[in-house]
């Protein structure tokens, strides 16, 4: 499953990647036929939200399998192995709910969207309120996924506190 999960998210990294491209391709193209012919390309401005949105819910996907969003452990880097243990599920759980919540919510959009086209591109805006529910769906497998580790005794203890000290924090004692 690990294996899977890993490769999923670098397929998500290299859509990303090629979103973020087309987006500066589309804003610099439109920019340059803006000031230079007067003219534009009608859908670069929707296209480029549309693709931002998605490049911030992918890369949301790619940051919680990596545990690359901001924490604190001041408390529980403190506690003993079963207390941080017992922070990580509960914490895992309250995630899983926050998932189910994104998955209702943008579920209900979706349906409400189905018939409602965009104003300059003319396609569904359930597309636009799907990044939501892939979001959703996808936080939710990789952190029952990482439950799952926790629960049967394969999660080192050494990924007990899921976050990453910030790069631009001095190393050693923070509080000299």
């Amino acid at each position: 499953m690990q294996t899977l999960i890993d490769r999923y998210c670098r397929l998500l990294s290299a859509l990303m990647a090629a979103s973020l491209a087309l987006m500066v391709v589309l804003v610099f193209t439109n920019v340059v036929l803006r000031y230079a012919l007067n003219s534009g390309i009608a859908v670069s401005e929707e296209l480029s939200r549309w693709l931002f949105v998605w490049l911030t819910f992918l890369g949301a996907i790619v940051a919680l399998h990596e545990h690359g969003h901001l924490g604190t452990d001041m408390l529980v880097s403190r506690l003993p192995v079963l207390g941080k243990k017992v922070c990580l599920a509960l914490g895992h759980l309250l995630m899983l709910f926050i998932c189910w919540l994104i998955f209702e919510g943008t579920l209900a959009q979706v349906r409400i969207n189905w018939d409602s086209t965009s104003a300059a591109m003319e396609v569904s805006m359930a597309i636009f309120y799907g990044a939501g529910l892939v979001f959703a769906v996808s936080g939710g497998v990789i952190l029952l996924h990482d439950l799952w580790r926790l629960l049967s005794g394969q999660l080192p203890d050494s990924e007990l506190i899921g976050i990453r000290e910030s790069d631009n924090m001095p190393h050693g004692d923070p509080h000299p």
